[in-house]
């Protein structure tokens, strides 16, 4: 494994960007869940003992899309001017796709990324209790493929 001794560990900083002017923007990211056939059929037909996973997932992106600046400390704050979040069935898996627009200057790929992620996240914690094997662990329960799909400003 590499090291990294060599890299100045106590220089960090916000990139500036006061000079830019404000561009519409968007940017759209994925990642996919892989999770039990059972546990699909249970998010299919509404019974997952926690409720509806996938509008709690759809609510978690937002949510995560417009607190994306208190989590990342490099992230600028930025106008969130609407996000799309959408969830497409595939064989054995479900894809989360959220898309961020703003009016800014700079782009919005992490908080696209970060809304992707929760959403998947919060799917896991849905269904976590149908998930676990019986030492309690998650042997078919994978999260991948999390990136950007496209990225513009106009």
């Amino acid at each position: 494994m590499p090291e990294f001794s060599h890299i100045n560990n106590d220089r960090a900083y916000m990139v500036d960007v006061t000079d830019k002017d404000d561009v519409h923007r968007l940017a759209r990211a994925e990642g996919r869940i892989h999770l039990r056939p059972e546990t699909l059929d249970a998010i299919r037909t509404g019974d997952v003992i926690k409720g509806n996973v996938l509008a709690t997932a759809r609510i978690a992106a937002i949510q995560a899309v417009k607190q994306t600046s208190s989590l990342i400390p490099m992230c600028h704050p930025l106008p969130v001017g609407g996000v799309d979040v959408d969830f497409h069935d595939g064989d054995g898996y479900i894809t989360a796709e959220v898309a961020v627009r703003t009016y800014g200057r700079t782009g919005v790929e992490m908080e696209a990324l970060t809304g992707v992620s929760v959403a998947l996240l919060t799917i896991w914690d849905m269904v976590k209790s149908a998930e676990k094997d019986e030492d309690g662990q998650y042997p078919e329960t994978s999260i991948e493929g999390i990136c950007v799909t496209e990225k513009r400003k106009s």
